[in-house]
């Protein structure tokens, strides 16, 4: 390992370390790192498509105060998150008037939004959705959507989100849904769940629905990257220290969606349902539930998951189920020590809800490696 000189831009905790492919850029002087930690700097900054250089940032439990909630109110703030108005101009989980990070990646001169636009004009069925996907880049949405601050096996302080393409991208796979549904019905082929309907490779539909999931996944990426700086801005805010460097290195993996690939000697498009790609060498995330441990794992490149494994603990019962099977005292009880929402409205997402995620990794030791085991000590739901 070799340090390198600072130039006179650089504070004065900076120091930059020579460590694998790029330099780790590390605001660390007179903070101990471990030798484990210095291991894994260096292994991630031996990646081949670490862009730059790596940013560390000294943040660890003891950082943090003994009440959250304030932190938790904080990053609230900071990023729209929820649902009302039916998802119309008052929806409280968009953006009103939308700031200027979001209008750099979907303004009028935006290639992200360029590429809506080219879709939109082939498929007007989805202008509507498309005129709110400004207002909703960089927001968090309902559901299993979460902004979690966690910490690791040292400590150490991670923040975690889960999101993707809103509104418009469920707009998207609604849409040609009912178009592939029609396909079934103009060849009258049957199959045992009208739901399987398919878009043959070779149609307008087959190409155009292919051009739109790119851009879903592209336009989810962006989603996750608005909403981390945000967070992670808000969070030095809220501990009332200044962030060393607004970006950040991130661990960002998409789940459901569609890729083309090669396995088993063929080219074939592999359609990842609640799952994440795990090549060898892969970084991925397994989260759990709100009272639950996650996971950062590094996949294997097992041939016969397709490269492939699980998104997370997944779901043991409906939201309707699990309203009826858990009272608030449960769920309370299941969240003990994580600061949350503890009110009627996410019973829903309660752990109980949820399969063991112990459960779930012992199952697919063979598909990925663990290197970090996370436990949430603040969760936002929306």
């Amino acid at each position: 390992m070799k340090r390198a000189d600072l130039t006179n831009r650089e504070t004065a905790g900076l120091e930059v370390l020579e460590m694998g492919r790029v330099p780790v850029k590390a605001w660390t002087r007179g903070v101990p790192v471990e030798d484990q930690a210095r291991e894994q700097l260096r292994n991630v900054a031996s990646l081949p498509f670490v862009f730059k250089h790596v940013a560390v940032m000294p943040l660890s439990a003891s950082h943090l105060p003994d009440n959250l909630a304030g932190v938790r109110s904080v990053i609230e703030a900071a990023v729209p998150h929820g649902r009302t108005d039916y998802g119309g101009v008052n929806d409280r989980g968009a953006w009103g008037n939308p700031p200027p990070d979001v209008w750099a990646v979907m303004g009028d001169n935006a290639l992200l939004r360029a590429r809506l636009v080219s879709i939109v004009d082939k498929h007007d069925k989805l202008r509507r959705a498309s005129t709110r996907a400004p207002n909703q880049l960089g927001t968090l949405g309902t559901g299993n959507h979460f902004i979690e601050v966690c910490l690791d096996e040292t400590d150490r302080v991670w923040v975690m989100l889960h999101s993707g393409s809103r509104g418009i991208g469920n707009s998207i796979g609604s849409y040609f849904i009912e178009r592939a549904k029609e396909h079934m019905r103009r060849w009258f082929i049957n199959l045992p769940d009208a739901d399987l309907a398919y878009l043959p490779e070779g149609t307008n539909d087959f190409d155009d629905y292919v051009e739109a999931v790119g851009w879903a996944q592209d336009f989810a990426m962006a989603n996750r990257q608005i909403m981390l700086r945000a967070t992670v801005q808000a969070l030095y805010r809220a501990l009332g220290r200044e962030a060393a460097k607004p970006e950040i290195e991130a661990v960002n993996c998409h789940h459901n969606y569609v890729a083309r690939e090669n396995h088993f000697g063929q080219n074939v498009l592999v359609t990842r349902k609640g799952a994440v790609r795990a090549r060898e060498g892969d970084l991925g995330i397994i989260p759990g539930s709100m009272g639950a441990c996650s996971f950062i794992v590094r996949g294997k490149g097992n041939p016969e998951s397709f490269h492939s494994c699980s998104h997370g603990a997944g779901r043991k019962m409906s939201r309707r189920a699990a309203r009826k099977a858990f009272t608030l005292a449960d769920h309370e009880a299941a969240t003990a020590g994580v600061e949350c929402r503890k009110d009627e409205g996410v019973i829903d997402e309660t752990p109980g809800a949820y399969k063991d995620i112990d459960a779930v990794m012992a199952a697919q030791r063979d598909l990925v490696e663990v290197l970090h085991m996370l436990r949430q000590v603040i969760c936002i739901k929306g």
